[in-house]
């Protein structure tokens, strides 16, 4: 398993089109719940000028900074540092690093999507995420879901 330089906690990568919604969602869940356990990072390979609003708002709503959330492209080095390469609809166009795991989350967008639809989404990728740590971390105790 790949880890950051110099420690033993593991980089995983979520990465999508523009990084404005599935990957920021899926890296502010996974800092939430791995505890320091586990470095999450978010990308995208056509990067927006913000995260989508909306995802903002309701990841505020349940408690998650996404202040310091910004989207920064996917590049090669940062995949072949990580563990894990999730990919949330980037296909093709994420760089391919051998001996990365690659995992792919078809989870719809959220971008321009009413409160609901955000929620569903999140609480796909919460599932999504909180099974993924337990994969990385097996003794890592994870905290109730944010979603209650």
């Amino acid at each position: 398993m790949t880890t950051t330089p110099d420690t033993d906690v593991p980089q995983v990568v979520f990465a999508c089109v523009r990084n404005g919604g599935r990957s920021v969602i899926s890296r502010v869940l996974a800092e939430h719940y791995a505890q320091g356990r586990v470095r999450a990072l978010s990308a995208g390979t056509q990067p927006g000028e913000h995260i989508h609003a909306e995802v903002a708002e309701v990841l505020e709503k349940l408690g998650l900074d996404t202040s310091q959330e910004t989207p920064k492209h996917l590049t090669r080095e940062t995949v072949a540092a990580s563990a894990m390469a999730i990919t949330l609809g980037c296909g093709e166009e994420c760089p391919y690093v051998p001996g990365v795991r690659y995992v792919d989350w078809p989870v719809a967008d959220p971008g321009g999507q009413d409160e609901d639809t955000v929620r569903a989404i999140i609480a796909d990728l919460d599932g999504r995420v909180r099974t993924m740590l337990v994969e990385l971390v097996p003794d890592l105790e994870l905290p109730p879901s944010v979603l209650g």
